[in-house]
């Protein structure tokens, strides 16, 4: 029995009080949805901070004002908010629709990408580039806009695979029904991005991974996957040597180079060669301490830290703002994951419990190998980080991807029944998001075929 002369004995503990706290947020219809929009627009709000803060001084060494990058940066960030603004207004009937389209797109932009780079190689053309069509390693530029294909296969293969594994349903758990037209697909399009891009080809084999979770495929299909998957990265590192990618038949393998490196002791590493930029970034992390250097202070970013507004952009963050700035980025990113499982189970529709996965799956399975590479525990494959990252092509995808999630978070069953039960002004429908589709009324318990006893049961 508590005493009741000390009050701190009758008083619960902090964590008890906050629990229930956090379980009645985590309860509400639209909960999913506002952890959707706060966690990615806080890591959208870090990055641009990060990539002005990574870009000033030398923007202004070269053009003379220090807002250059942050400019660019900021217009992508503009036409990404356009594409979620977008995404989250299609009904699902039209992202299901669109999705062969936008892999369609893909796939042929990548098939001319890997041939000019292929037709350079080898010499029979002079520059890399057919008239209009020049690229440059992963982008492709039509006159001055320029993309990177890889990045719209993402979102084409998220939409197209889940559209047809929801229509295929139980049939899926024959290897015919994945023989067509499915993996076929799947091995070209690995094919074409590895050719250029291992590091996108690691994360299109996650994301196909987490759609075959999600519809429930039997273990053996993943393990023959990761079979396959072994084998081709053997033969994309082995397609350097002749010119695949950034390689060159002249030079050594450089795919090869990153993964000895990451294998071999850092006290054996050639400190001018593959290791560079391991060590580098790694005094990031150590100039950086708990606390970091300051924000903007950072010295390692001036040439000092190969791509530190991009690939090795958290190593920026280690040095400035330590070891709790990087906390908060990873805190976030949980929070970004937690939200999207949270909403594809919560999916009555299987497309949107799917699309939803292998979109959670994308993002943070490449924000795993970017901040692996940066940290040293994970080979240097050269992937941006989500949301972070200076880039234009995958900021935009990006922020499609979260608005297709934004849209399926406002579809969840209470989500839905909440905001058609209490609508939002006619104006906020038209300017944000229309009112998502009523789900099925809930089926009513079963009744008892026999009286129902008020006392025990007659024994017999």
């Amino acid at each position: 029995m508590a005493d009741a002369s000390n009050p701190r004995a009758a008083r619960p503990s902090l964590s008890r009080q906050l629990l229930p706290a956090v379980h009645g947020l985590l309860a509400r219809p639209l909960s999913s949805y506002y952890l959707l929009i706060s966690s990615s627009g806080l890591l959208l709000l870090i990055g641009l901070t990060m990539v002005f803060s990574a870009t000033s001084v030398k923007a202004y060494a070269e053009t003379g004002s220090a807002f250059h990058a942050i400019i660019n940066q900021a217009m992508y960030a503009l036409l990404g908010l356009v594409a979620f603004w977008i995404c989250q207004r299609l009904p699902a009937m039209t992202l299901r629709y669109i999705g062969k389209y936008i892999l369609g797109a893909a796939i042929v932009l990548l098939a001319l990408l890997d041939l000019i780079g292929a037709l350079n190689s080898v010499g029979i053309i002079g520059h890399p580039g057919i008239g209009p069509i020049h690229t440059n390693l992963l982008w492709l530029y039509l006159g001055p806009i320029g993309l990177q294909p890889a990045e719209l296969a993402k979102l084409g293969m998220v939409l197209w695979g889940a559209d047809i594994i929801a229509r295929k349903g139980p049939a899926l758990g024959h290897w015919r029904e994945l023989a067509r037209p499915l993996f076929p697909v799947i091995g070209l399009l690995f094919v074409l991005v590895g050719y250029n891009d291992l590091g996108t080809m690691l994360v299109l084999l996650a994301l196909i991974v987490g759609l075959l979770w999600a519809a429930g495929v039997r273990l053996r299909v993943f393990a023959a996957l990761g079979v396959i998957g072994l084998a081709g990265v053997g033969l994309l590192i082995a397609a350097a040597s002749g010119g695949a990618g950034s390689g060159s038949s002249e030079a050594p393998n450089y795919r090869l180079e990153r993964l000895t490196s990451f294998l071999q002791p850092i006290e054996k590493c050639d400190p001018q060669g593959p290791c560079y930029q391991i060590l580098q970034a790694r005094s990031a992390i150590f100039e950086g301490g708990w606390f970091g250097v300051g924000l903007g202070k950072g010295a390692l970013k001036w040439d000092w830290l190969p791509e530190s507004d991009n690939d090795f952009i958290f190593g920026v963050i280690s040095e400035e703002l330590g070891v709790v700035g990087c906390a908060v980025v990873l805190a976030l990113f949980s929070v970004l994951a937690y939200t999207g499982f949270r909403i594809a189970r919560r999916s009555a529709d299987p497309f949107r419990r799917l699309a939803a996965t292998a979109i959670t799956t994308w993002l943070v399975a490449q924000a795993v190998i970017n901040i692996g590479g940066v940290v040293g525990l994970l080979p240097i494959t050269g992937l941006p980080l989500p949301f972070i990252s200076a880039g234009g092509s995958a900021l935009v995808v990006t922020m499609a991807a979260i608005g297709m999630l934004a849209s399926f978070a406002r579809a969840e069953p209470d989500a839905a029944r909440a905001l058609n039960a209490r609508p939002p002004a006619r104006w906020v429908r038209l300017v944000w998001a229309p009112l998502p589709p009523m789900p099925p009324a809930r089926r009513p318990a079963p009744a008892s075929s026999g009286p129902v006893s008020s006392g025990a049961g007659r024994r017999r």
